[in-house]
């Protein structure tokens, strides 16, 4: 019996991974003046924000559609049906912005 090469599988996060959707920050962007600057002159210590899809059973302080800030160099791109994610490790993650009431910080994006 083979698998079936069509056939859909769930994806589960192993141990402290984070599975994220990037934001469009961390291709091109656009200057406060409106300056289109491309993905290839970014500047190395820019921090991005991608939302959260998937976490694995050890994450204890991400959870599914928050949005975490890190570094674009520090995850995998994998590519899944078409789309771009990235695999971050859960201590790869500067900051969480959650809809939940925990841990207020008197910062809201």
């Amino acid at each position: 019996m083979g698998v079936d090469a069509d056939a859909k599988h769930s994806i589960r996060m192993t141990a402290d991974r984070i599975l994220v959707k990037p934001s469009d920050e961390v291709g091109e962007r656009k200057s406060r003046a409106g300056i289109l600057i491309p993905a290839t002159a970014n500047v190395n210590r820019r921090l991005v924000w991608a939302e959260v899809v998937s976490v694995g059973p050890t994450v204890r302080n991400v959870e599914e559609a928050d949005r975490v800030l890190f570094a674009p160099d520090a995850g995998f791109e994998v590519e899944i049906r078409g789309d771009e994610y990235l695999i971050l490790r859960e201590r790869d993650v500067h900051a969480v912005a959650s809809a939940r009431e925990d841990g207020h910080s008197g910062l809201y994006l």
